[in-house]
């Protein structure tokens, strides 16, 4: 089975970076890294040309033009410039545990999508986070909150079952799936506008395509980086299409990643 690391970004190279030092200390290596990035600055591309030249898998650079918050559209076209059979997706906001990759993919699994928790970094820890260039952490390790869900236990980990119905606590920071799957439902809704709601109406239609989802707890850690709240002012608008989704039980989109493929 061949893998792929999904990163989606927009122009915050100083969390990239960190992000890129915990890809290099991973036990284990997807076959295939990508990036999905929404419009970033050259200063990202040039982040990335460096980090390249030392990265020990292919890297595939997916940009389009800053036209605004344009997630949905920019995962897409990234995934359908892959060949990879599973992708593990995560944000460029968010630094990943050493066996982060390897948890992923032992969990993994046919008829089911895995989702993981985070673990928030504070605010008032971001100057140290930086100057320092931390990308390591241990369960006493300072600037975290959700402290237990940075225990990496893999035995209790393996007692969460896989659920049909939608769980609240799913988080497109921390998702994997089957390629297939992924086309099975036309990938991410572009009619979304703005932040709000892309991730979980993707999670819903596979879970109306017939699929259950699993919960990643004590394994497949990351550490997100804290950041200002996105604008909500489109929200209204993006409940709307979820709850269309879940009323009727839609299970592809329109507007989706067909029309790169």
């Amino acid at each position: 089975m061949k893998s792929a690391l999904l990163i989606s970004t927009y122009n915050w190279p100083e969390a990239l970076e960190l992000v890129f030092q915990s890809i290099l200390a991973q036990k284990h290596f997807p076959d295939e890294l990508l990036i999905a990035d929404d419009g970033s600055s050259g200063t990202t591309k040039k982040l990335i040309n460096e980090f390249q030249l030392q990265c020990p898998i292919p890297l595939k650079h997916i940009w389009h033009e800053d036209l605004g918050f344009r997630k949905a559209a920019i995962l897409n076209k990234t995934i359908a410039q892959t060949s990879a059979d599973y992708i593990i997706q995560v944000d460029g906001d968010c630094i990943l545990h050493p066996y982060f990759v390897k948890d992923h993919l032992q969990a993994s699994g046919q008829g089911h999508f895995l989702f993981g928790s985070r673990v928030n970094l504070r605010e008032e820890f971001l100057p140290t986070l930086f100057q320092q260039r931390i990308y390591k952490f241990h369960f006493l390790s300072q600037g975290i909150r959700n402290r237990t869900r940075n225990l990496r236990i893999p035995f209790f980990g393996k007692l969460y079952v896989a659920r049909r119905t939608f769980s609240k606590k799913f988080r497109g920071c921390n998702t994997s799936y089957f390629r297939k799957d992924f086309i099975a439902v036309n990938g991410y809704n572009e009619a979304f506008e703005g932040w709000g709601r892309e991730d979980s109406d993707l999670a819903l239609r596979l879970l109306n395509l017939g699929l259950r989802m699993k919960r990643l707890r004590y394994r497949g850690i990351l550490y997100h980086i804290h950041h200002k709240i996105k604008s909500k002012a489109q929200l209204e608008y993006n409940d709307a299409i979820e709850k269309n989704t879940i009323k009727n039980k839609l299970v592809r989109c329109e507007k989706g990643i067909d029309q790169y493929l």
